[in-house]
């Protein structure tokens, strides 16, 4: 990362969820953007959001968890993400400026996914297969397209789904490509399996810990999110 002081530009945010793209939007120096689950849309509105005085990419948001002891609402900076055959490191100084601010929040590897982790099993083979602590379905994107643009990269996720536990129908469903929810699916596929609600209500709750983790982290970074911080 070049020592020259940063006097002007933004940091680019990378969210699955436009809730978690609200929360640093706020931020001075800050851009989001959110589209998890459609990697072609995602890669799209990255480049579109990239402009000359772009001065890095954070992938920020909720993930799941690959490690058992790893709960709801713990707090986790990216040391590299890894897709597939490719892992792309994070901005060294980027990460331990993150990591300072953030007592108690863990460096670690994240691994990216194109489609959602649905079983317990699967979170063990990608676990076994990479190392990585979590995953998301961002991560991976924005590393991609930071390596490509010569940006520092850092990530910021807070676990909202523990090891332990699948997804069930309705949470699949309720998924958009744009970050937002369909409501209106979540509920037709509960009145087909009524079995899925306890789950469910779970799920919600854990996303809520994660929610305010992010929140935490992001009033405790300022604007870009620390990268402005190096100088």
């Amino acid at each position: 990362m070049s020592g020259e002081p940063q006097t002007s530009g933004y940091v680019l945010a990378v969210a699955g969820l436009r809730a978690e793209a609200r929360i640093v939007a706020r931020l001075p120096r800050t851009k989001a953007v959110a589209g998890g689950g459609d990697v072609a849309q995602l890669e799209r509105l990255i480049e579109q959001a990239i402009a000359d005085d772009c001065r890095g990419i954070i992938s920020f948001g909720m993930a799941g968890a690959l490690r058992g002891e790893l709960r709801p609402g713990a707090c986790l900076i990216g040391r590299e993400v890894v897709h597939e055959s490719e892992t792309y490191r994070a901005d060294t100084a980027w990460a331990a400026r993150l990591q300072a601010k953030l007592r108690g929040a863990e460096l670690v590897g994240i691994a990216g996914v194109d489609r959602p982790l649905v079983t317990q099993s699967q979170k063990q083979a990608l676990f076994e297969a990479t190392g990585a602590a979590a995953v998301d379905m961002e991560s991976h994107v924005a590393a991609r397209l930071a390596a490509k643009r010569g940006l520092p990269l850092a990530s910021l996720r807070a676990v909202a789904d523990p090891q332990e536990r699948g997804l069930p129908a309705a949470a699949l469903a309720g998924m958009r490509a744009d970050g937002t929810t369909d409501v209106a699916a979540v509920l037709r596929s509960v009145g087909r399996d009524p079995a899925q609600i306890p789950q469910l209500v779970r799920i919600v709750a854990d996303a809520g810990r994660a929610y305010y983790a992010l929140l935490r982290c992001h009033r405790r970074l300022g604007p870009g999110l620390g990268l402005f911080d190096l100088g």
